[in-house]
């Protein structure tokens, strides 16, 4: 008899410990459903948080880091950045009348964007490379700011600083909460980015990584400047983002987040580490309420890295199912 009630009391005391944790985790990651996607990613940090626990991770190696085209805000039908190189090309134009007639700019002034790109990876280079370059790098900066601050997304309408996913910044901030240091590792410019990370995603300057052009001091007139040069000086993408992290943090990631197949490489370089780590990828599943592609994408392409998820145990986040807001709601 005795035996039985203090079955009772274990039992009806580990139900009441599992309901108290379900009302807890409701109150975590609030635009994320309840289900295996949500319970992963809090029971990842729970276990490498706490003093004791054979998982427990110290402060100085929490480190996460996220892909940010497709996985921290949206990247259809093209990358934002590309949308801001266009409107530049756009407002130098009267002072490149050869433009005109000289591709890819000829085929973007005219409006004609498939044309633009027809020249491939040497024509996105030069598209970049003549508005990203022969200024100050804080005469960029006040460019890049102006833009992203009104800039629209063509189809939705919505500002592209808008188009940032609400469920991914209560993760960046459910990990910063829990003593992690969340970086940006993007193939995206590393100077774009670095203008309004912050302000965006409550991410630093230094804790952002991306592709990089060379840049060249000048020290005229006790007044010295940086001036970006219309070259190549880093890829932050594929094979490159474990280099980027590598020569950036020096440290290998113990949370790596992505969407495509740019970031396997990322992925990889977490998940093959012999102690507690966590991969995710965000796969676009919504055409409603955003958009729906993976393998055959010519943006975000996520083909190998869907194939080879359960391989690594990585986290597939279905935006459809497990997210209940895709963009932040506007205060009314």
């Amino acid at each position: 008899m005795k035996k039985s009630i203090l079955l009772f009391l274990i039992n009806a005391f580990l139900f009441g410990a599992l309901v108290a944790q379900q009302k807890n985790n409701t109150k975590l990651l609030p635009s994320w459903n309840e289900g295996k996607a949500k319970n992963a990613i809090i029971d990842f940090v729970n276990k490498t948080t706490q003093k004791g626990s054979a998982d427990y991770i110290p402060l100085s190696d929490r480190i996460a880091c996220f892909d940010n085209d497709g996985t921290l805000w949206s990247e259809q039908p093209l990358y934002f950045q590309f949308f801001f190189a266009i409107d530049r090309i756009k407002a130098m134009a009267p002072q490149h009348p050869e433009w005109k007639t000289k591709e890819p700019f000829k085929s973007i002034l005219e409006g004609n964007l498939k044309a633009a790109l027809a020249g491939g990876e040497h024509s996105i280079v030069e598209i970049v490379m003549a508005t990203h370059s022969g200024m100050s790098t804080t005469e960029f900066d006040k460019i890049v700011a102006d833009w992203i601050a009104t800039a629209k997304h063509p189809s939705t309408g919505l500002r592209f600083v808008d188009m940032v996913y609400q469920p991914m910044l209560e993760l960046l901030n459910y990990l910063r909460a829990n003593g992690y240091k969340t970086f940006i590792v993007s193939g995206g410019g590393i100077d774009f980015l670095r203008v309004w990370a912050e302000k965006v995603y409550n991410i630093p300057p230094y804790q952002v990584i991306g592709s990089s052009a060379k840049v060249k001091y000048e020290g005229n007139n006790d007044n010295p400047i940086l001036v970006k040069l219309p070259e190549l000086n880093f890829i932050d993408d594929k094979s490159g983002k474990p280099v980027g992290i590598h020569q950036h943090i020096g440290k290998i990631p113990v949370f790596s987040g992505g969407n495509s197949d740019g970031d396997y490489e990322m992925l990889q370089y977490t998940s093959t580490r012999s102690t507690p780590h966590f991969g995710m990828i965000v796969r676009h599943t919504d055409p409603q309420r955003e958009f729906a592609y993976d393998r055959n994408s010519s943006i975000g392409k996520l083909d190998k890295g869907l194939n080879d998820a359960a391989k690594y145990n990585w986290l597939i986040v279905d935006m459809q199912k497990d997210w209940k807001i895709i963009f932040p709601e506007k205060k009314k």
